[in-house]
């Protein structure tokens, strides 16, 4: 590879697989390292060495001009228990808040449920003497010599970093910074609530502090890391940011101090390229459907990406702003065996990169990617350009050491029940972001992408209705390429409890507020303010009601909360006064982005590279082979097909039709 053309890389690091891409004098290039789970910076400078091995000099500096990261670090940490030793300070009487909760039950109806052990344990849960109230007065003042006392605790306690979550913090934040200018001597991180969540519900909010602090010492070493790495590679670092959990990117810095909003930095990044290419089509709705090697990422645009603010990982709530994407243990490098009822079960653990499925070399338990090898959809030739060999002929003896694997009639028997029982897990969960939340899945186009996706697209729309299958370019690293599409976002949000109807003076100042904190980030990282925009929304719910809908502000926003709380819940109630919760203000500074050409000319009929029988829908049939690489424009092709690339591989079965549109992206229809 040329060191002088390149211009921006995006890198998504996944449990399998890391992945890359380059845009360089507006051409896209991808390839793939294997991920190196302890330490995923190994795999990023594995990869940025194929950009050229030498040290660039003073005089190459621009030449890279930005980096932007989607990382599982956080995620990863979190999901592990495997954060910092993290303190909590909190308003005397509240020290248990993250052990309470709420009342809600993950198992309704288990009696032997037991409830995931807090981040911060009962001996460095902290309670200060102090009172701000609802409106944001003082009506118990911070107890300084109390305060001293507790400091001299924490030292004791070896803590690695400090939450801070006040009762009224986001009333009156004056208590949580006078606490912090008291932590400085310690020497540690310390996570403001007023700061990273400024909204009432004290539970939530203490939960996303707490969150924060505990990612935050492994996600700053992290990142400064990476980032000397990668000023040992280049004379003058290119500009490093970070993807976060609502679409956007931020400085490393930036991600560094807030890591809390990374948790989904990976999986947004393919939803925001999804998105993107799929308004580029024309396809207003879509689900998108990202099937890796370690799990499966569905999410629900409707004109829109759509973000939450009440997502819970690991059954801890997060309150910052997240895409509403739901992820299943669905991959291809998932793990198929028997539960204790003696039925398959397939995920959610995984083989990951090491030591991978079977027929990756190391590999001795059966995957998913094993069984559509077994089955014939997978070809050896097309993975990863033939870079990587797989080893189809260490599955037999493997499948003969697995004792629960021998009741099967045969392989091909056994490797199709692993489909069907991923394929459901995966209905399962497009069901749920889909039906269960009022849309029909037949209104909308599945876009696929993911290194397995293309295997199982067109049986998964098949079960749900949906007439339509899109398989972008480059879909096995559509994620990391959505990094490079994705503008710079931050999120801002303030509390109110007001009554709506009588709220503009209120909503007016508050907007004003956040917009001048907004505009003051963004500038400072860069942007000039033509390339800054801003989007205001409030939440609103009915009096008396626990939770809210989140609408843009608009002249009518009440008449349309009506509206959308019927669509929503199948009821509404007009007569009812409606109250204001939170304002929010979205700032997004536009980045430069790919360009993705039209093709018009048309190409003749396609040439299949090969024919080979595959298993498809339990039958052996003859089945035509195809290079993407030879595809183009115009292209129809009626199912049995496979479809092989660098990346992927997509399975047109007979009863699909795979037309190439001009944007290049396949098609799939039912006939």
């Amino acid at each position: 590879m040329s060191r002088e053309s390149i211009f921006r890389i995006g890198v998504d690091t996944g449990g399998t697989f890391t992945d890359f891409v380059v845009v360089r004098d507006g051409r896209i290039e991808i390839f793939k390292e294997l991920s190196t789970p302890r330490r995923p910076d190994d795999a990023i400078m594995q990869g940025i060495g194929r950009l050229g091995e030498a040290p660039l000099q003073e005089s190459d500096q621009g030449s890279v001009q930005e980096i932007v990261h989607g990382s599982t670090v956080a995620t990863n940490a979190l999901l592990e228990r495997k954060g910092a030793r993290t303190a909590l300070l909190t308003t005397s009487g509240f020290e248990d808040v993250i052990v309470i909760g709420r009342q809600t039950r993950r198992d309704l109806y288990n009696i032997l449920v037991t409830r995931p052990e807090p981040l911060v344990p009962d001996d460095i849960r902290f309670g200060v003497k102090e009172r701000i109230i609802e409106d944001g007065s003082i009506e118990v003042a911070l107890d300084r010599g109390h305060l001293d006392s507790l400091l001299e605790g924490l030292r004791n306690k070896n803590v690695e970093s400090i939450a801070v979550s006040l009762l009224y913090s986001f009333a009156n934040p004056e208590h949580e910074n006078m606490i912090m200018a008291a932590l400085e001597p310690l020497g540690v991180p310390v996570s403001l609530s007023s700061r990273i969540l400024p909204e009432y519900r004290e539970y939530e909010r203490t939960s996303t502090t707490v969150i924060n602090a505990y990612l935050a010492p492994l996600m700053s070493r992290y990142l400064l890391r990476l980032r000397d790495r990668l000023g040992e590679k280049w004379a003058q670092p290119p500009f490093f940011r970070v993807m976060q959990s609502n679409g956007g990117a931020v400085h490393s810095q930036t991600a560094a101090s807030a890591p809390v909003r990374t948790i989904l930095s990976g999986p947004a990044g393919g939803v925001v390229g999804a998105f993107y290419l799929a308004q580029m089509c024309g396809y207003s709705k879509i689900v998108t459907f990202d099937m890796g090697g370690t799990s499966t990422d569905v999410s629900l645009c409707e004109d829109e990406i759509k973000v939450t603010h009440e997502s819970q990982v690991d059954g801890m709530p997060v309150g910052i702003p997240m895409m509403d994407i739901h992820t299943v243990g669905a991959g291809g490098g998932s793990l198929a065996n028997l539960d204790p009822g003696g039925a398959l079960r397939v995920g959610p653990e995984s083989a990951g990169a090491n030591p991978g499925p079977i027929c990756y070399g190391k590999g001795e338990q059966l995957t998913v990617t094993d069984a559509n090898l077994i089955l014939g959809r997978l070809r050896p030739e097309f993975f990863l350009g033939g870079a990587m060999q797989l080893t189809p002929n260490r599955i037999p003896p493997a499948l003969a050491r697995l004792e629960w694997a021998r009741g099967w009639d045969s392989p091909e028997e056994l490797a199709q029940g692993v489909i069907d029982v991923v394929n459901n897990n995966m209905e399962q969960a497009i069901r749920l972001i889909s039906v269960e939340r009022g849309y029909d899945p037949r209104d909308f186009t599945l876009f696929c992408f993911g290194g397995a996706g293309g295997l199982h697209a067109a049986s998964l729309a098949r079960s749900l209705g949906m007439r339509r299958v899109v398989v972008p370019q480059f879909p096995g690293a559509l994620s990391a390429l959505g990094l490079l599409l994705a503008d710079v976002r931050k999120d801002y949000s303030q509390t109110l409890l007001v009554e709506a109807a009588g709220a503009d003076r209120e909503l007016k100042t508050t907007l004003a507020r956040l917009h001048k904190k907004g505009l003051e980030e963004l500038q400072s990282e860069g942007f000039k303010k033509r390339d800054i925009e801003f989007i205001d929304l409030v939440d609103l719910r009915y009096r008396g009601q626990s939770y809210e809908l989140t609408l843009k502000v608009e002249p009518d926003f009440i008449a349309r909360f009506h509206d959308v709380h019927q669509r929503r819940y199948g009821y509404a109630n007009p007569g009812l006064p409606v109250e204001l919760v939170n304002v929010r203000s979205t700032f997004l500074g536009r980045t430069a982005k790919p360009e993705f050409k039209k093709t018009v000319k048309r190409r003749d009929r396609p040439v299949p590279v090969d024919t080979q029988p595959v298993w498809i829908d339990r039958k052996r049939v003859k089945t035509a082979i195809y290079d993407r690489a030879r595809l183009g424009y115009g292209h129809v092709i009626q199912g049995p097909a496979i479809i092989g690339e660098y990346s992927s591989t997509t399975l047109v079965p007979r009863d699909f039709q795979c037309a190439v549109d001009s944007f290049l992206n396949l098609v799939l229809e039912t006939t």
